[in-house]
């Protein structure tokens, strides 16, 4: 085998594999989507943004819906993780603040994800978020507390025997990036 041969081979590997990356790329797009729709009941858009959606909305203030929040840890997790506003009445249409606090008890810092859940499951296409600390990783340092936002809106299409709805959240250690936080930050090993 000459050296040209053994390029050509490296190359062609190469050409397949960066193809198969970009084609796994465009394949997550529907598979996010089936998992989020159809596995956890979170409502997609479909070709609108959160903001274009924002400027059709109309306030309903004829009717009134009754939003619970949810605040729970996984037991893995060393946080303490609250709702401010247990339960809260919103006019379907309206642009609404929520806040949660959440506590790192441990000594070291952690990042967690939070899980969203919306109940009933029917009504969760009806519950819009634009802005939340569930679609980012968060960190806490050790001992930290955090006021983190939920803004969100209740689509006045909601269903008119729908009073009330259900907000929950879920915070898990996510321990693989947990790790990678903890070695960026350890000193580099002394030199021998």
């Amino acid at each position: 085998m000459n050296e040209r041969s053994g390029h050509r081979g490296v190359l062609k590997t190469t050409a397949i594999v960066v193809i198969c990356a970009f084609v796994f790329g465009f394949a997550m797009v529907p598979a996010y989507r089936i998992v989020c729709e159809h596995v956890l009941g979170i409502r997609l858009p479909q070709g609108a943004t959160a903001a274009t959606a924002l400027t059709d909305l109309r306030e309903d203030t004829s009717r009134t819906v009754t939003v619970q929040f949810v605040a729970n840890v996984n037991s893995k997790l060393p946080w303490t993780f609250a709702t401010e506003q247990p339960i809260m009445q919103v006019h379907p249409g309206k642009l609404v603040d929520a806040w949660f606090d959440a506590t790192n008890t441990s000594d070291q810092d952690i990042v967690g994800n939070a899980v969203p859940s919306v109940a009933p499951s029917a009504a969760s296409a009806f519950f819009n978020k634009t802005e939340c600390f569930c679609f980012t990783e968060q960190v806490l340092k050790a001992g930290e507390t955090r006021r983190m936002p939920v803004r969100f809106f209740v689509d006045p299409r909601l269903p008119a025997d729908v009073r009330e709805l259900t907000l929950s959240y879920t915070f898990y250690a996510n321990e693989a990036a947990t790790r990678r936080l903890l070695n960026s930050a350890s000193p580099p090993p002394a030199a021998g």
